[in-house]
């Protein structure tokens, strides 16, 4: 098994998060899938609307947790926008979550973790960890290649810190 590398990077408001959000964001293309995960209130949605502004999206974006899946359509690519949180793996399933991952925009997961057997293999992980009021640490754990070379972009951009190192 290959050690994966984790990318670690530290938001102390609102504004980092979208600053994170417009570096990956600029890297996204078609079939682009985000799985994120942390706990309720960690900022899941904040950075969810934050990609969705970067690619172009003028609707109000808010958290699917009722509708499972909302689409919008970007500048270039349209954007899914997908919470998962009340459902099973197989109500999962049973909604066809692949066609949008292997569709023609990009696709944000928040609470990835629960449908995990049905995420695509090459993805980007991300971990948003609650440190207090505005704060917010992000771990970026990159599947395949595309990801792998996102991350290591934004690493030459220095924008990550500590990376390869978890305390």
């Amino acid at each position: 098994m290959t050690k994966r590398t984790v990318y670690r990077f530290q938001a102390n408001s609102l504004k980092d998060t979208t600053r994170l959000a417009e570096h990956l964001s600029a890297y996204m293309d078609q079939g682009a899938v985000i799985a994120l995960d942390g706990d309720l209130g960690a900022g899941k949605t904040a950075f969810s609307q934050a990609v969705a502004r970067c690619l172009g999206v003028v609707d109000t974006v808010n958290s699917p947790t009722f509708t499972i899946i909302k689409e919008y359509q970007g500048r270039l690519l349209p954007f899914y926008h997908m919470d998962v949180y009340r459902i099973t793996e197989l109500e999962a399933e049973e909604l066809g979550l692949d066609e949008y991952f292997y569709g023609e925009g990009v696709t944000i997961v928040e609470w990835a973790n629960r449908i995990e057997a049905l995420m695509p293999a090459e993805r980007l992980s991300i971990y948003i960890e609650n440190l207090g009021p505005v704060e917010r640490s992000f771990l970026l754990v990159p599947s395949g290649e595309k990801y792998q070379n996102w991350c290591e972009a934004l690493k030459e951009n220095k924008l990550f810190y500590d990376p390869d190192k978890l305390e």
